[in-house]
């Protein structure tokens, strides 16, 4: 019963804290921004020629919490991860939701059923579920930001057409368009702005997001920077073989979409159920965790779940 108490009083503590962070956050002036940039750079290898009072500066200006969590590797990459998907959350304050709903899901399952291996299987589900989440969420902006790629390309050929300098385009792409494609550009823009070259700043592009397209984009600007030649055209023409792009590979959407539905039932079924057959039925499967055949067979069952569920998604992943 003790122990109990102490979980159910450190989940509190966490998620009181997280949220104390949250508002906190809400409240940061636009510099925090700047900084968090700065961070990222600092910690990027590709930025070693930064100058060494101005990278002890940013580690200066980094919290002390932050600083802790950088130096392991998984929980390093988180910002660049936040970055990437789009969310505007510090990384400690991330962790420590993440690390909060373990906690509280351990003290719930442990109150409501007693059981240390059940409650512990439990909350490291929860510990691991965010990061397939946040990643689900970076495929999920790069895949908006690809449909709206066209768009932004036709704009900009459009506004070179008209007479308009390339960084004014950029700047009317930022202002036109949604997020994410909006804000892409808008940073492009400003960091164009502050002295750095087109090409320079398209390449920063491409590091905030992963799309196939938009090296595509960087590429012929490059080129196009090099020989020159009329590049609202190439434009014009990039945008339409993107659109063609996106129609064959919505067609191969709809072609594997039983595919796609048989895997993920697949591996989500036996979950499911086995959580399902312990919380309604205590003890039946009391074999399979207790005695060290049935955990053979428990573990063999799911290195071949998660086997088999890479192997339909590799069927079905076909790369246009």
């Amino acid at each position: 019963m003790f122990a109990v108490v102490i979980l159910t009083f450190v989940a509190a503590f966490l998620t009181s804290l997280s949220l104390f962070l949250g508002l906190t956050a809400a409240k940061d002036s636009p510099s925090s921004e700047l900084k968090r940039r700065l961070r990222l750079m600092e910690r990027d290898k590709t930025w070693n020629n930064l100058p060494s009072d101005l990278r002890m500066e940013i580690v200066r200006e980094t919290p002390p919490l932050e600083r802790l969590m950088a130096r392991i590797p998984l929980l390093g990459k988180t910002e660049a991860l936040l970055d990437k998907s789009g969310l505007k959350i510090k990384p400690a304050m991330f962790q420590l939701l993440v690390l909060a709903s373990s906690t509280t899901a351990f003290a719930v399952v442990f109150i409501m059923r007693r059981d240390m291996l059940l409650s512990a299987m439990i909350a490291i589900l929860f510990l691991i579920l965010p990061y397939p989440v946040l990643i689900s969420m970076i495929h999920h902006r790069r895949d908006r930001f690809t449909e709206q790629l066209p768009d932004a390309l036709t704009m900009l050929a459009r506004s070179l057409r008209a007479g308009h300098a390339f960084s004014a385009s950029l700047e009317l792409v930022g202002k036109e368009l949604p997020n994410p494609a909006g804000e892409l550009f808008k940073i492009a823009f400003e960091q164009q702005r502050l002295g750095l070259p087109a090409t320079e700043t398209l390449i920063n592009m491409t590091e905030r997001i992963e799309s196939v397209d938009l090296r595509f984009f960087v590429l012929a600007i490059s080129i196009n920077a090099d020989i020159g030649g009329n590049l609202a055209e190439i434009l014009d023409k990039l945008a339409q073989t993107i659109r063609e792009r996106l129609k064959i590979r919505r067609q191969v959407k709809v072609y594997t979409a039983q595919g796609r539905m048989s895997g993920y039932l697949l591996a989500i079924l036996p979950v499911v159920t086995f959580i399902a057959l312990e919380m309604l039925m205590p003890g039946y499967e009391d074999v399979l965790i207790k005695e060290k055949t049935g955990q053979y067979l428990l573990m063999g069952a799911i290195v071949w779940q998660i086997l088999g569920f890479l192997f339909i998604r590799k069927i079905i992943n076909i790369r246009i």
